[in-house]
């Protein structure tokens, strides 16, 4: 896959609680967020999977990736206990959840079911 400037923008890394914030909290549209840890096989699978999916839907939905060892903080206050765990965001609020590894299938309904 090609990284362009518009998939950077639709796909980012989140930095810290405040970059959380500004992204995250405060995006105009919904956003899915991807706690991973490096070290975890599934998340590996997992992460182009659903980058593939948020990067098809053209900017309706944006994929922020939260790496649980660098951001703790934010992986206990949205209460992570596996990797992967995927939250839905809209208008800064969480409106769904996934944990582990999912089919294509189920990834495509839970992202379409935020932007309806």
């Amino acid at each position: 896959m090609f990284c362009t400037e518009e998939s950077k923008a639709i796909v980012f890394e989140v930095q810290d609680e405040d970059d959380f914030s500004e992204k995250v909290i405060n995006s105009s549209v919904p956003v899915i967020v991807d706690f991973h840890a490096d070290w975890c096989g599934p998340c590996k699978m997992l992460g182009p999977r659903i980058e593939a999916i948020i990067i098809g839907r053209k900017g309706n939905v944006k994929l922020a990736k939260v790496n649980v060892d660098y951001a703790t903080d934010l992986a206990i206050d949205y209460e992570v206990n596996v990797v992967p765990t995927i939250l839905a965001f809209k208008a800064g609020e969480v409106v769904g959840r996934i944990e582990g590894a999912k089919s294509d299938e189920e990834l495509d309904s839970f992202v379409d079911t935020l932007i309806e």
